[in-house]
């Protein structure tokens, strides 16, 4: 299923003059299927990191990709929970998220699939 969201962008690329783009995206799915909020949110993320730079569209959408194939998204969002509670926990409670087997590997699962992403996106 193509969220609204991807086939606007797809739309306003096509009519920006980028439709390569729009048809290398549309040929070919992820293996795990997220929810448009997911991708948009890892896209908006990857953008804002990278000054909004319009060329950096097509690698960040291409990183969201890349992930998904490689984790389902259940995988994906325990390890950005455990992320993001890493970054809001202090003390010994951030010790949860930070310190435990379960922690640790579904991070050592997110930053491999990051990595992947990487190479395959060129980023």
């Amino acid at each position: 299923m193509r969220s609204f969201v991807s086939r606007f962008v797809f739309a306003m690329a096509a009519a920006c003059g980028y439709p390569a783009a729009v048809h290398a995206q549309e040929a070919r799915k992820p293996l795990h299927d997220y929810p448009t909020t997911a991708r948009a949110d890892y896209v908006i993320g990857c953008l804002a990191a990278n000054g909004f730079q319009r060329q950096l569209l097509d690698r960040c959408a291409c990183g969201i990709d890349a992930i998904a194939d490689q984790l389902s998204y259940e995988d994906y969002a325990t390890a950005e929970t455990i992320l993001s509670m890493q970054q809001a926990s202090v003390g010994p409670r951030g010790g949860l998220f930070r310190d435990t087997p379960v922690a640790k590997d579904s991070l050592t699962k997110l930053r491999r699939a990051q990595a992947e992403a990487n190479l395959r996106c060129g980023a």
